[in-house]
């Protein structure tokens, strides 16, 4: 029953707030409501799949989802790309990544970027989310600031927050007061629904190659793997690098058959389900996220409508609140020890959201950040291939 129970509040966590990032870019960047489901569809069904598979043959918790950093930074790109570019940009993702885990090459290339510099990125294209959140908390005080003042107490109260996580507090908060003030959208009669995929079709475009290739696999084996990893070793497991590498290279293709983003080995929903029980027996509460993934994405279609129907500003302060701790890492790693200039100069190009030569700011900020820091941070790179 424990291992269950870590397993089903694993798979909410993935289901509420991560998923709302996805309606935002969705939505944002033009996408229809099938092609959202489909999307939500591919990110669970096919990494469901890939956890039930890897917990049983490693009897380790290895839950697989899709990287959230990668989505906001997809947000950026649907700005000026079309969404088949950014498709073709996930094929070429995923053979990249498989080449990396064949070749056992993929420790070597997470040492290539300073993780400072990467972090200092990915700063850059969260803070939207958390500005986002305080508009809605001064926009919608009714929703927003509920949900707010409930995650604050939950977070503050560690004696509650074990028994309900503070983003479900506040999703249940929030729901409610939509629901009480009258302010889920009537438009479209709600009904179980099960998913009829939307296939796309790929257009090869060299900017979107360009511009996206190399952020998303880095935000898959250094940001998101990187913290799986840790969050499985630091209790004891030893998951494997180059079989995960190649896993998320597989699962990125076929979820990019349906528009679904890169495949990640998650760190949030590792870390819920590996927090108590038998070390031996975690992996099971990782098959019960598989199991329940997996029935998420056949209904894609129904919770995608939705949270559609919802109010706006439920769905920011929901994926803001998700984001606030990661953005918080993010600025830590980023500013705390080496590399700091390139990692300033990473954050601002990256936050200016200034394209050049038809390639997104994500990009520009990586380049001009290891540029500033091989021209004025020599001694960082010096002591970091010495430590």
């Amino acid at each position: 029953m424990l291992y269950a129970s870590n397993g089903f509040i694993g798979w909410l966590f993935a289901a509420t707030a991560p998923v709302a990032i996805i309606l935002t870019v969705g939505s944002h960047g033009g996408l229809s409501e099938t092609e959202i489901a489909s999307w939500i569809f591919g990110v669970f069904f096919v990494n469901g799949l890939i956890t039930i598979l890897f917990c049983w043959l490693y009897r380790q918790p290895l839950a697989f989802f899709w990287t959230i950093p990668g989505t906001v930074l997809v947000g950026q790109s649907l700005a000026h790309l079309t969404f088949p570019q950014v498709v073709g940009a996930y094929y070429v993702t995923s053979a990249l990544m498989l080449v990396l885990g064949a070749t056992g090459w993929v420790k070597r290339a997470m040492e290539l970027v300073p993780l400072s510099i990467v972090m200092g990125m990915v700063a850059g294209v969260f803070l939207r989310f958390g500005l986002d959140l305080v508009h809605a908390v001064f926009a919608d005080t009714a929703i927003a600031g509920s949900m707010v003042a409930t995650w604050l107490l939950l977070a503050s109260a560690p004696r509650f927050g074990r028994r309900c996580p503070p983003i479900i507090g506040a999703l249940l908060v929030g729901a409610l007061a939509a629901i009480v003030l009258g302010r889920f959208e009537a438009s479209s009669q709600l009904h179980f629904e099960l998913i009829r995929p939307v296939v796309q079709e790929p257009t090869w475009s060299v900017a979107a190659i360009v511009e996206l290739v190399v952020p998303l696999a880095i935000t898959v084996l250094v940001v998101q793997n990187g913290q799986g990893f840790a969050v499985l070793k630091a209790v004891g497991h030893n998951p494997p690098v180059n079989a995960v590498t190649i896993a998320c290279g597989v699962g990125a293709a076929v979820s990019a058959l349906v528009g679904g983003i890169s495949t990640c080995l998650t760190g949030p929903t590792n870390a819920i389900i590996v927090g108590s029980g038998e070390r031996k027996r975690q992996y099971v509460a990782g098959i019960v996220v598989g199991v329940l993934a997996i029935l998420f994405g056949l209904l894609a279609p129904t919770f995608t409508r939705l949270l559609l129907n919802a109010p706006r500003s439920f769905i920011a302060a929901l994926a803001g609140l998700a984001m606030l701790r990661v953005l918080q890492t993010a600025f830590v790693t980023a500013f705390a020890n080496r590399f700091s200039l390139g990692a300033l100069v990473a954050f601002l190009v990256t936050l200016a959201d200034v394209p050049l030569l038809n390639v997104g700011a994500a990009f520009w900020g990586l380049v001009c950040g290891i540029v500033i820091s091989l021209l004025l941070e020599r001694a960082d790179f010096a002591s970091a291939s010495s430590s």
